[in-house]
């Protein structure tokens, strides 16, 4: 059966993990998700005080190192993001920060000066203040395994070099921790003060009215004026919470000065309680090692509590990025076979969804009908056959077809010319129609290579997709625009003479209804008035055919080809790469890339994470 220690040095390696991949909640400005993270859902404990509370001096006496830095006024400007991890007897102790993965220090005095430098690095050699953590490591058999946050101290007035919002934005950047409800307030009063005044138990009081998430800490009782205690505070008379108040003596600056040893400065905080007669009777419950203990007894109830919301999120969250890995697309096979096989794949899902957008599964076919039923006609109507058949181009027609000798019957040549000659207005609509449909079929492939999300992280892919389908579509375009107008020019080349034979013949002026009667005027505008009238019947006629055979001859060229064979050509030139070719055709987008990567940077952490909670053997 696995400890509750071993549980919470798991509960520091989650957070840790959390930290490197940028997975971590913690105050406005650090990159934290809006959304509850892995770190949010893990309890801390955040470090609260006003300034010159003592906050530096517990912590230290919690790790048992001097490393923080120290000075009058605002000292610590940046959150400090503290985990300590328990080693054996015996192994050196030893700090690492996450700025600084590959770097151990085991001189203390480097890490305080790394803090301040890191610190100027962020804010300058100001007096500003920054919301981004320092991430520090402690690895000492001297420490329990805890998490704690170190935070700036809460002040009432800004000092020169500090903008007048400073007051403000402390409080805030200290409430976006304490706020949260897995988070332990560890609040620093001084004893020599009123704890009335608090400005750590005021916060604590306005996030944690019922005190449950809150430890009282009792610092500087050494420096108490004489004949004075602290004893209605420890005993929670003074101010109650559900936790006990803890008691502790710092290191005076005497001693600092000195260097006097941690281990030393226990020994004589020990001493104190052990030998005063107002507290002697508390000091089982004084002193920094029982307040370490304390806190880590703590954790160990919360994580128990904690833990069936935690693996709640985190199978949820596990579930949210196997949905993104899926959307992303997974890592690339790297032989030749695995890529070639891919990128069919991905062409036969976008043919799918382009062939949906003609089928009328996605919207967008529904305007090739539109040119059919709308473009087409209206262009039809439009054509200047009123003006052609004039009288007097009728006139002019028929007189130059008659040439030297006039028509002696009926101007046969005159037809035909006049016929002839107003079809070829037909083409233009015929090859109108091609060309819209063609810019139709082009909008839909940009549409569908969009809507085809395997692709969207292939930039390369696409295109090179979209080009061959442009190239096939200007070869289908061309077999259209052929077709076509060659039913056009089909309809020159054969007139339909059983039309004519079915037209009213010209009645002579004497009512015999002798067409050839010599009586009958040939060259009167009425004679002519009636060619016209034939002729715009007849081409009225093969309008009505055209109508119906170019959206025929438009789709079996075009649509139709569209639907088969779009894509046969690239299939060749596909077949025939090698894989350096095929590895460029899948390249990918880099922020995709790094996107995936660290989405499954995450998926693995979840994953890890929940299995080791899994395996742990939960005690009652």
């Amino acid at each position: 059966m696995a400890t509750m220690e071993n549980v919470i040095v798991l509960v520091n390696r989650i957070q840790r993990a959390c930290t490197v991949l940028g997975d971590h909640g913690g105050g406005d400005g650090d990159g934290s998700a809006a959304l509850p993270t892995l770190w949010e859902a893990l309890p801390s404990v955040a470090v609260v005080g006003g300034q010159s509370s003592g906050k530096s001096s517990v912590l230290e006496s919690i790790v048992g190192r001097d490393f923080l830095p120290r000075g009058s006024g605002i000292v610590t400007r940046r959150p400090l993001v503290l985990q300590l991890h328990k080693t054996e007897d015996g192994v050196q102790e030893y700090a690492e920060f996450l700025h600084m993965p590959k770097r151990r220090f085991t001189d203390f005095s480097l890490v305080r000066k790394e803090i301040q430098d890191e610190t100027d690095r962020l804010t300058g050699k100001t007096k500003q203040i920054s919301p981004v953590p320092i991430h520090l490591s402690i690895y000492s058999p001297h420490v329990v395994n805890l998490t704690l946050i170190d935070l700036p101290g809460l002040t009432k007035v800004a000092v020169e070099g500090q903008p007048e919002s400073i007051v403000q934005d402390i409080e805030n950047m200290v409430r976006s921790y304490v706020d949260k409800p897995n988070c332990i307030i560890l609040a620093i009063s001084p004893a020599n003060q009123d704890i009335a005044t608090s400005d750590a138990i005021k916060l604590a009081r306005d996030v944690d009215p019922a005190g449950e998430r809150t430890f009282g800490v009792l610092t500087k009782l050494d420096l108490m004026d004489k004949g004075t205690n602290a004893l209605d505070v420890l005993e929670g008379r003074a101010y109650r919470l559900q936790h006990p108040w803890v008691g502790i003596v710092n290191r005076s600056q005497a001693d600092i000065n000195k260097n006097i040893d941690m281990i030393i400065a226990r020994r004589k905080e020990q001493e104190f309680f052990a030998s005063s007669p107002e507290y002697s009777h508390l000091a089982s419950r004084m002193g920094s090692e029982y307040l370490a203990k304390l806190l880590s007894q703590h954790l160990e109830a919360v994580i128990r509590a904690r833990i069936p919301s935690i693996t709640s999120l985190i199978n949820k969250t596990i579930d949210e990025l196997e949905s993104e890995m899926d959307q992303i697309g997974r890592p690339i096979a790297s032989d030749a076979g695995a890529q070639l096989y891919l990128v069919l794949e991905l062409c036969r899902a976008f043919e799918k969804i382009f062939r949906e957008h003609l089928d009328g599964g996605r919207p967008g076919g529904d305007r090739i009908y539109g040119v059919f039923d709308n473009q087409l006609p209206s262009a039809l109507r439009k054509l200047p056959f009123d003006r052609y058949l004039s009288l007097q181009n009728v006139k002019r027609v028929i007189s130059e077809a008659d040439g030297y000798q006039p028509h002696l019957i009926a101007p046969e040549q005159g037809y035909r010319r006049l016929i002839e000659s107003a079809l070829n207005y037909f083409r233009g609509p015929a090859e109108a129609s091609v060309d819209a449909v063609h810019y139709v079929l082009k909008e839909l492939v940009r549409k569908s290579i969009s809507e085809t999300q395997e692709l969207k992280r292939f930039p390369t892919l696409q295109a090179e997709l979209a080009a061959a389908c442009f190239h096939a579509l200007e070869r289908f375009r061309e077999d259209g625009r052929k077709t076509t107008v060659r039913l056009v020019d089909m309809e020159s080349a054969y007139l339909t003479a059983e039309f004519f034979r079915k037209l009213p013949q010209e009645v002579d002026k004497t009512g015999t209804g002798n067409p050839s009667t010599p009586s009958v005027d040939r060259y009167a505008d009425a004679h002519f008035r009636r060619i016209a009238s034939n002729v715009s019947s007849y081409i009225g006629m093969v309008s009505d055919t055209l109508k119906n055979t170019i959206p025929k001859a438009v789709v079996h060229c075009q649509v139709r080809e569209a639907k088969r064979s779009l894509l046969n050509y690239f299939y060749t030139q596909v077949g025939r790469k090698d894989a350096k070719q095929l590895a460029q055709l899948l390249d990918e987008d880099p922020a995709l890339m790094e996107r995936r990567q660290q989405c499954f940077k995450r998926l693995e952490l979840y994953k890890s994470a929940r299995d080791e909670i899994d395996a742990v053997s939960w005690s009652r």
